[in-house]
Formats: C-alpha cells, sequence, structure tokens
C-alpha cells in the first residue's frame, strides 16, 4: 500500500477480506493531501455479508473478476447430454413410425395371393419338414461316425451277418492256439500282415467295420508274441473276446438305429408323396375351375354383346326418330360431349401461346416402335380398318386426332371437309384410306419424313366408346436411305411434346412377337411418366408371341410389369389380326376370342381375363379418358381465363382506340378498300385518260422518233427525200413495233392510274399502315396476270397508218400546235444533251470557279476532243451525222498535238452527244423560222419563200397518230380493261382469302397477332366453360 491508484473522486483500493478493509481504511484517513477525502474499498471475500454492501455505488472503475463454481458446470454438461439422449430418441421414434408407415403403404401395394396358401402347403408344414431332416441329418452323424453302409450289407440282411460273426469267433479260437503252441517262439507274431489282410479283404462288403477295429487287432496279435506265458495270452484274449463282444453290440445297435431310420424316412417320402399327389390334385380342380371360369366369362361376354348389339339398334332408333323430329321442327340438333371436346381440342391444335398456357387437356396419345401394331389397336378400337398400311413402310407420317362417338349409322368425316364416308362399305373404305395417306403425304414438306401438322377426323358408330385418341409416328431406331437425315429426331420429339402433356393418358404399344430387349417405346415413356400414373401398356401379336416363346412366364412378367423398366396403370394382351390385310374387324375380333379361349396363356393362369381382348382394353381407356378429363378440364378453364384477362389488358394499354380485328376480319377490310379503289377508276374522265396516254405514248416513243426517224430524214438534200424518207420509216414503224408498244402503254398507264389511287388513299387521315403490304402484293398479282386483249394490236395498227399517212395541214390552230409540239420536243432532247455533253465535259469555268469543282482526266480530254469537233462544225454548217476516218484521224492528230492522247472510238462516243446538241439547236431555229410559215405552206410558196416546213408536218402526223391512238386506248381502257382489272383483282383476293400462309405473310405486326390469340382464347373459354356446362349436366 505504498502507491495508491487515485481517481477523479478518491482511491481505488482492491482488498481481500474485512481485516484488510479497515487497515485501508485508517491509512486513507490519515492522509492529508486533499480536503476532501471519499475513500473507496471493495471487499472481496466471500465471508462478508451482502447487508454490509452499501446500497449506493460511487462512480468509478470496476475490476471485479467473475468466478463460476464447478457445479454450474456440471450441471450445463448434463443438460446437453440429455438434450441429445432426447433428440436421439426422438428421431428414433419418428423414423420407426416412418418406416412402419413405409413399410403398410407397401405391403398394401402388394397383389393378393391368398389364393395359393390353397394349393401350396403352408410355411409350419414345410418348416415341420425341414427340422425332421435336419434332425435325421445331425442323429446319423452323431451315431455312426466315419461310417457309411454298404449297400451290399442291406442285401445279405441280418443272417449273413451272424454267420460273419461266427466265422470270426472261429478264427480268432485258431489264432489262439496257434499262439499257444509257439509259445517258445518269442519273435513269432500271432497274426501276420498277410492274415490281416486276407481279414480284412474277406470282409470289403464291410469297409467301415473294418476300418474300426482292424488296428486294434492288430495291436493286440502284436501284444501276443510279446507275452511269455500261456496266462497272459489267455487274459489277451479274453479282452479280445470282450471287445469284439462290444464292437457287435455297438455295431448291432447302430444298424437297428440306422434301420429305424430309413424306415421313418421312407414313412415320411411316403407322407411327402401324397401330399404332392393331393397338390396335383388341387392343381387339376384349379385349371378345371379356372377353365369353368373362362366359359363363363366367355358366356357372359357373349350375351353382353348380344345386349349392347341390341342396346346399339335401339339407339340407333332413338338417334334416327331424334333426327327426324330435329328436322321436322327446324331445331339443331345438340352435339354429344364427345363432339364438343373435339372442337375444343381442334382449336387448341393450332393455338400458339405466349402466355405459358400450354394445352393440357386429356387426350389418348397411342405410341409404339414401329409395325408394332398402334394403328391396328386404333382401328379395333374404332371398329373399321380407316388407315393405309404398308409391309414394313412408314404409313403414319403425322399425328391423326381420331374422336370417336356414338351416332346412328358407322360413318368417319374430316375436320375440314363436309363428306360422310359410310364404314360399311368396302368401296368407300378403300376412298378413306387413300384420301388419308393423300393427307399425310400432303402434310411432308421441304424434303422431310414425317409432319406436326394434325390430321383430324371423326368416326360415329353405334356402341363406339367416347373418346380422342391420337395416333403419332411409329418410333424407329434406325434412320434409312430414303428418309431425312432427322427422322428419328423428328418422331421422339412429336412423340414427347404430345406426352409431355401431364393429362395425356399414354397407350404404350408393345410388339409381342419381337424380343423385350428391342423395345425403343418403353424407354421414353418411362423417361415421359416414370410413375405410371397415367400410362396403360398393351401387348399386341399374342398370338405369335404364344408361339415364339416356349416359356410363358416371360409374357407373365411383361403383363405383371415387371420385366420393362417401366410402370403402368394396367396391362392389357389383345390380338388384332392373323396377318391379313382383307380381314375384316369382326373375323379379327371371333379370331381374338377364339385364341384367348384356347390359348395355355390364359389357361395356365399367366393372363387373367379382364386383362385380354380390345374390347376391355376400350372400356378400360373410355374409363380412364373421361377420369381424366372431369378431373382436370375446369383447372384448363380457368388458365384460359387468366389468359384472356390478360391479353385483353395488353389490348387496352397498347390499343385503346383500335377495333380487335384479327387476320380474317383485317384481309375483308383490305379486300374492300381496294375494291373500292376499282370503281374510282371509272370516275376518271375521258379526258383524263386521254392525256395521261398521250403523255405516256410520247415518253415512250420520242428515242425512237428522234433517232430513228428524223434524224435520218434531216440528212436529206430536198423537201422531196425527206418526206420520202419520213414515209418510209414511219411505215415500218406502225407495221411492226408501234401498235404492241401502244399496248403496253395503255397497260402502264391503268397500272399507274390505279396505283395513284392506292397513294391518295395512304395519304388520307384514316388511312392503315397494316393494309399497305397486302394491297401492294395484291396489285402487283393482278398486273401480273393481265393481259391487253389480243385484237386491240390489229385495231391500232390500221388507225395508226391511216393517221400516218394524212400530211395536210388544214387549220392554222392545227399548225401552231404541231410548231409548239415540234419545239417541246425539241428543247426536251436538247436539255437532255446539254446534261450529257455536261457529264462528259465536266464542270465549266465558271462552275470550277464557283462551286470548286474539278474535271476528270478523262472529262479533260473530252473536252478537247468536243473543242476540236465544235470547230469541225463551224467550218461545215451542213455536215452529216457520221465522221468519215479523215475527219476521225485528223480531230485525233490534233489532239494528240495538245497532248491529249485518244483512240478512234474515243472521238466516236463524244462525236454523237456534239452533233445532236448541234442538230436539235438548228432544228429549233426552223420550228421558230415555221411559226408564221402556214399560209405559205398552204399556198405551196415554200420554195419561193426559202422556208422549209417539213419537221413540222412530220410531227404533226406524228401528233395526230399519238391523239387518235389514246383515244383508241381510252375506249378500251374504260369498256373493257378496267373491267377485267376489277376481276383480276377478285380473283386475286379469292385466293389469297383461301391461303392462311399468304395472309400470315402479308398481315403481321404485334396487333395482328394479339388480336389473333384474344380470338382464338376466347373462343377455347366459351367452348370450354359450354362444355363444362354440359358434362355437369351430365353428372
Amino acid at each position: 500500500m505504498i502507491k495508491l491508484l487515485r481517481g477523479r473522486y478518491g482511491y481505488v483500493v482492491r482488498v481481500v477480506g474485512a481485516s484488510h478493509t479497515r487497515w485501508v481504511k485508517q491509512k486513507l484517513a490519515g492522509r492529508t493531501d486533499y480536503t476532501v477525502l471519499v475513500p473507496v474499498t471493495r471487499c472481496y471475500s466471500s465471508l462478508q455479508s451482502s447487508s454490509s454492501m452499501p446500497l449506493l455505488r460511487l462512480p468509478g472503475p470496476s475490476y471485479a473478476v467473475p468466478s463460476r463454481g464447478i457445479g454450474m458446470v456440471i450441471a450445463r454438461v448434463l443438460r446437453g447430454a440429455l438434450k441429445i439422449r432426447y433428440l436421439l430418441l426422438g428421431g428414433s421414434i419418428a423414423g420407426g413410425s416412418a418406416l412402419a408407415k413405409t413399410y403398410e403403404q407397401w405391403k398394401e401395394a402388394l397383389p393378393d395371393t391368398k389364393f395359393l396358401e390353397e394349393i401350396l402347403p403352408s410355411q409350419e408344414d414345410l418348416d415341420a419338414i425341414r427340422s425332421s431332416l435336419i434332425a435325421y441329418r445331425d442323429k446319423i452323424k452323431d451315431a455312426v461316425p466315419d461310417f457309411s453302409l454298404d449297400p451290399k450289407l442291406k442285401e445279405l440282411g441280418e443272417e449273413r451277418y451272424g454267420q460273419l460273426a461266427l466265422w470270426f469267433r472261429q478264427r480268432l479260437d485258431d489264432a489262439i492256439k496257434a499262439a499257444e503252441e509257439e509259445k517258445n517262439d518269442a519273435s513269432g507274431s500271432l497274426f501276420s500282415d498277410g492274415e490281416i489282410l486276407t481279414l480284412s479283404g474277406v470282409a470289403n462288403s464291410l469297409p467301415s467295420l473294418a476300418k474300426d477295429f482292424s488296428t486294434d487287432l492288430k495291436q493286440h496279435a502284436v501284444a501276443f508274441t510279446s507275452m511269455g506265458a500261456a496266462e497272459k495270452e489267455r487274459e489277451k484274449a479274453e479282452l479280445l473276446r470282450l471287445r469284439l463282444s462290444q464292437v457287435e453290440a455297438e455295431l448291432r445297435e447302430k444298424t437297428e438305429s440306422l434301420t429305424r431310420d430309413v424306415s421313418n424316412l421312407a414313412r415320411e417320402n411316403d407322407d411327402l408323396k401324397k401330399r404332392v399327389h393331393s397338390n396335383e390334385t388341387i392343381r387339376e380342380k384349379y385349371e378345371s375351375l379356372q377353365e369353368e371360369l373362362m366359359q363363363v366369362q366367355l358366356k357372359y361376354q357373349k350375351e353382353v354383346e348380344r345386349l349392347e348389339r341390341e342396346n346399339k339398334e335401339l339407339r340407333r332408333t332413338m338417334m334416327l326418330r331424334a333426327g327426324e323430329k330435329a328436322a321436322s321442327h327446324h331445331k339443331k340438333v345438340k352435339k354429344s360431349l364427345i363432339d364438343m371436346y373435339s372442337e375444343v381440342l381442334d382449336e387448341l391444335c393450332d393455338y400458339d401461346s405466349s402466355y405459358d398456357t400450354q394445352d393440357h387437356l386429356p387426350r389418348v396419345v397411342v405410341v409404339g416402335d414401329q409395325s408394332s401394331g398402334k394403328t391396328s389397336v386404333l382401328e379395333m378400337v374404332a371398329q373399321a380398318r380407316i388407315f393405309p398400311r404398308g409391309a414394313g413402310e412408314m404409313m403414319t407420317r403425322a399425328p391423326v386426332m381420331v374422336t370417336l362417338s356414338e351416332g346412328p349409322y358407322h360413318i368417319a368425316s374430316f375436320k375440314d371437309s363436309t363428306r360422310e364416308f359410310d364404314l360399311t362399305k368396302e368401296s368407300e373404305l378403300q376412298e378413306l384410306r387413300k384420301e388419308v395417306e393423300l393427307r399425310m403425304r400432303n402434310s411432308v414438306r421441304s424434303g422431310r419424313t414425317v409432319s406436326h401438322e394434325v390430321i383430324s377426323m371423326t368416326v360415329k358408330g353405334p356402341g363406339l366408346q367416347r373418346m380422342v385418341l391420337v395416333d403419332l409416328p411409329g418410333i424407329i431406331s434406325t434412320v434409312t436411305s430414303d428418309m431425312a437425315s432427322d427422322t428419328k429426331e423428328a418422331i421422339r420429339s412429336i412423340s414427347q411434346q404430345y406426352m409431355s402433356n401431364p393429362n395425356a393418358i399414354i397407350l404404350c404399344i408393345q410388339d409381342g412377337a419381337v424380343d423385350a430387349e428391342r423395345s425403343n417405346v418403353t424407354d421414353l415413356v418411362s423417361q415421359m411418366d416414370p410413375s405410371g400414373k397415367r400410362t396403360i401398356f398393351v401387348l399386341t401379336k399374342v398370338d405369335l408371341a404364344e408361339e415364339n416363346l416356349t416359356n410363358p412366364e416371360r409374357i407373365r412378367k411383361i403383363l405383371a410389369g415387371k420385366l420393362f423398366p417401366m410402370r403402368a396403370l394396367g396391362y392389357f394382351a389383345v390380338v388384332t389380326g392373323r396377318g391379313n390385310q382383307e380381314d375384316s374387324i369382326q373375323s379379327i375380333k371371333d379370331y381374338e376370342e377364339s385364341f384367348f379361349r384356347s390359348s395355355r396363356i390364359f389357361k395356365g393362369g399367366v393372363v387373367s381375363s379382364h386383362q385380354c381382348t380390345t374390347r376391355n382394353l376400350s372400356l378400360a381407356v373410355s374409363e380412364c379418358f373421361w377420369k381424366m378429363v372431369r378431373d382436370t378440364v375446369e383447372q384448363q378453364a380457368d388458365a384460359f381465363k387468366a389468359t384472356r384477362f390478360n391479353l385483353e389488358t395488353e389490348w387496352k394499354n397498347n390499343f385503346p382506340r383500335t377495333r380487335e380485328l384479327d387476320r380474317d376480319e383485317l384481309f375483308e377490310k383490305a379486300r374492300g378498300d381496294i375494291l373500292d379503289e376499282v370503281v374510282n377508276l371509272s370516275q376518271v374522265s375521258p379526258k383524263q385518260w386521254e392525256e395521261a396516254l398521250s403523255r405516256k405514248l410520247w415518253d415512250k416513243m420520242v428515242t425512237y422518233v428522234f433517232e430513228n426517224i428524223y434524224l435520218p430524214a434531216a440528212q436529206s438534200d430536198s423537201s422531196g427525200t425527206f418526206n420520202t424518207t419520213a414515209d418510209i420509216k414511219l411505215k415500218q414503224w406502225a407495221d411492226q413495233t408501234l401498235p404492241r408498244k401502244c399496248v403496253e402503254v395503255g397497260w402502264e398507264t391503268l397500272e399507274e392510274e390505279f396505283r395513284k389511287f392506292l397513294e391518295r388513299a395512304k395519304a388520307s387521315r384514316d388511312h392503315d399502315t397494316i393494309f399497305d403490304n397486302l394491297k401492294a402484293y395484291v396489285v402487283d398479282e393482278a398486273m401480273r396476270r393481265h393481259e391487253w386483249e389480243d385484237k386491240a394490236a390489229d385495231v391500232l395498227r390500221v388507225i395508226q397508218l391511216n393517221a400516218l399517212e394524212d400530211r395536210s395541214v388544214s387549220e392554222k390552230q392545227q399548225w401552231d400546235a404541231a410548231c409548239k409540239f415540234l419545239e417541246d420536243s425539241v428543247k426536251d432532247k436538247l436539255n437532255a444533251t446539254e446534261n450529257t455533253l455536261r457529264e462528259m465535259v465536266g464542270p465549266s469555268t465558271k462552275e470550277q470557279w464557283i462551286y470548286w469543282q474539278y474535271p476528270s482526266e478523262e472529262q479533260k480530254r473530252r473536252s478537247a476532243v468536243k473543242f476540236e469537233l465544235e470547230k469541225l462544225l463551224l467550218n461545215e454548217n451542213t455536215h452529216k451525222n457520221t465522221l468519215t476516218y479523215d475527219e476521225v484521224t485528223a480531230v485525233r492528230k490534233n489532239a494528240q498535238s495538245q497532248g491529249v492522247e485518244v483512240d478512234n472510238e474515243f472521238v466516236r462516243e463524244t462525236w454523237h452527244p456534239v452533233y445532236r446538241r448541234y442538230f436539235l439547236r438548228r432544228a429549233l431555229a426552223k420550228a421558230y423560222g415555221c411559226r408564221k410559215a402556214f399560209y405559205a405552206y398552204h399556198q405551196g410558196l415554200e420554195g419561193e419563200l426559202g422556208v422549209e416546213c417539213n419537221d413540222v408536218v412530220l410531227f404533226w402526223r406524228i401528233q395526230q397518230m399519238i391523239k387518235i391512238t389514246g383515244n383508241a386506248l381510252r375506249q378500251q381502257v374504260m369498256n373493257r380493261e378496267a373491267r377485267r382489272l376489277e376481276k383480276e383483282i377478285k380473283e386475286v383476293l379469292e385466293e389469297y382469302g383461301c391461303d392462311r400462309e399468304k395472309k400470315e405473310q402479308l398481315l403481321t405486326g404485334r396487333r395482328v397477332l394479339l388480336a389473333e390469340e384474344l380470338k382464338r382464347v376466347r373462343q377455347i373459354q366459351e367452348k370450354l366453360e359450354e362444355f363444362i356446362h354440359s358434362l355437369n349436366a351430365e353428372k
């Protein structure tokens, strides 16, 4: 206590014990360095009472060290151990209860085998026999160790055994006597090895006896030789006799015991034979009872079939009367449940959802390996041979949905056809099979072997089980050379698509005539339905299986579900034919019944009676189908109701002011718009038609007129030569190409005018762009098909020849119009020529300075050649339109002198636009000069006045021909061609309206897809609700 720790309010002293506390207080009280002394002491003594602790503590640091007792640690350890014990005990109790529950469930799932207790011996009897045999074995083993009874001993009997014992005693007496006689010979032996061997050889019928006492006998015989006195020899002999008697007694006892055991075993064997005989008797009784049961079942089945036939006739009569009554009252016949359900499935076949509302409605999916008998099973259920057949060839190339329903007549029809096939007539059955095969081949496109398109058909008839079956292509293991490379994967994909429906009933067809190890379909079915809750297994061709399999146990394992790695609701064995395609359904049914009646598989109890025949199969499938429908149809209706709500919400958000129109409705609206535009063609006035036709005609023929008529005629020196050349050129033109070109002009003008109306419609406020693609395709197709009338060209040829032969301009107005026509034509041609030259020689000096454009090297060479050619034309005003070789050479040399290298062809190419510009400028000047020359022309004073206006007369003739041709084409368009175009547009619209793929190609967009889906979902929901209402009413 030399240095104390001082705090803010005093000293902190750590003391132990009450005496130390007082000492510290005295020390602190003696310090006078602070006027205020607040001693703080803390007592750590466990002897101090809690009452001495102050109620209020002063603030200060605490340095107390906590400590825990050993008792607390032990208590916590015990608590943890007890907690572990409770956990282990609770886990074992819960696990035991779960295990017991699982064992009870497994025990309840096992089949009932109580009938075997009457046939086979009980377990107690078997245990008694087994224990008796084991006890007998142990008894023999303990009684006679290393002893085996010779069969010869049993043959000799007890009398022979007594003789053998007597002989042995005599032999022993002789040996003793011989020993007494030779007592002096100490080294001799009583018995030699050879005698002992002889004894054992005499007794070879009892080898085990010699093995017991031969060794002792030999030892005693040798011992006799070592004794010198007769007393000892007699004692030995007595001992030998005593030992022999003991051995005889033991042997007799063992023999008696063995005899008793053999007799007991014989008695037990007799009892076992009697029991086996009784079991055979019981088995014979069981077989006889089973045969009687089979006869009773067959008799019952025949009686049921007779009643069903009578019921069919009654139902048929009632249906006919109901139909006649409905027809007489003009009422609609009520649809059956299966027909309503089939309509829902037909709607779902084409439904492609983007809201994950998949088609989970029940249907029976028929799957199996190729040629396993799938189609035959379906035909037996439908009671008609409706499908094509092929020997080993793939016939089912697309899914076929068959709806079975009741009706007064046995008929079949397709979903998209109104024709009904009478299934009672062989001729119509053949036509139906051909139609099915044709539809399958048409559904396969682009080099593929199988198709996803569904062929939907309905089969009605009296007594048919109501259900919907889908026959799928058979699963193959090898792709042949005539198949597409992806055929195997495509078939598996189709099968998995239909089997993935959690509510689909899988009808797994297995060929019984082939090895089970070659099956492909069982593995696929086990993958899609591992629990087997919706699978029905069908073993076909059981008659061939019975012939090929020597062990019926294999068929029993198949039908018990123990051979294939799959599970199923039920197992059935059927016979669907005798290999003859001409057999009728009734003959196949008779053969099936006769086979199961005489089959050793059925008689031997391998197959139960309810697992046989296609009739029992169809009843079981129909019952399972309707149970699945009743359990799941309301869930599907709720799912489609939610989908409809989502689609309507999306439509309201994206297209709030637009009507919901699907593709068909949009197409009809587009059809009306297009036909309205066709009608608008009749509103075009004749003047508008003539102006459009004249303008189009001149645009088509202006180049020919200048290049082939006007320019060659203008090269003449005199007026007569000009007119002669023009007449020849015009006649050739009118005879050869002019009428045909004018017809083309009329066709193009008609198309342009029609497209103008379509463009005006696009500019309107209420135009819908969704129709643009469809309208363009329709117009293009109609124009491609449209052909002008054949006689139109001949009529135009006559009119045009007459118009071109007239060279007299009778009126001043016509003259002025011809002059203007010539001027306008020459100006247009001159502007085009100027543009051509500008492109050839490049920008001018002004353009180079203003627009900073520079000519290329070729343009510079063109400019140099052009300059030389212009000098040539200035020197000779009446130059012709061609250059001579000397002129071409001179121009080329002049250009070379300026450092420009060109060839002769380059010079000629530059010459053509240069000369045309020169020629057109002269022609335009001449046209200006002829404006006031009408009177000179009319009076014939052109030569005297020095005015030549042959150019005006030529263009007047052409202008008149254009007017007449335009008028004729206008009449043809308004009277005939517009109507023919309207007819062709209607034909195209009719074709496109029937082509679903074309409408999907031309009418696209989210708006169309959403409207389509919304309409389809509404239809499905309405049909489902109608079906559910009828189903509940039937309940």
